[in-house]
């Protein structure tokens, strides 16, 4: 597939822009460290959506590329954040960063097949 035109990047661009969200529809910002950390990993979803939409070329690997590695981060600061206590931005961080996996797994078998 061309740049620009993979759904699997704006999913993945979709759940950083959740994550960046998720302290305040959870009503989590008054801790500021988990707020900070939700903040920063959404923003690197965000981040590794766009650059994996830029580049032409085919991921070949789940995890070693710009959404494999953000979500990869995101997964462990969402366990950070549960073991801190803000249960509900951590297991948000953990599901979107599960969801974007999935996501690029999805590209990964549609590439295989193609």
């Amino acid at each position: 597939m061309t740049a620009w035109k993979r759904w699997q990047d704006y999913a993945t661009i979709a759940f950083g822009i959740l994550l960046v969200i998720s302290p305040v529809l959870f009503g989590a910002t008054s801790h500021l460290r988990s707020s900070i950390v939700a903040y920063v990993l959404g923003a690197l979803l965000i981040l590794g959506g766009v650059v994996a939409a830029m580049t032409k070329e085919p991921r070949r690997s789940l995890v070693v590329n710009a959404p494999g590695i953000a979500a990869v981060l995101a997964f462990a600061g969402g366990l950070v954040v549960v073991f801190a206590g803000v249960v509900a931005v951590g297991v948000a961080a953990i599901v979107l960063a599960i969801a974007t996996i999935g996501v690029a797994f999805t590209l990964r078998q549609s590439a295989q097949r193609g």
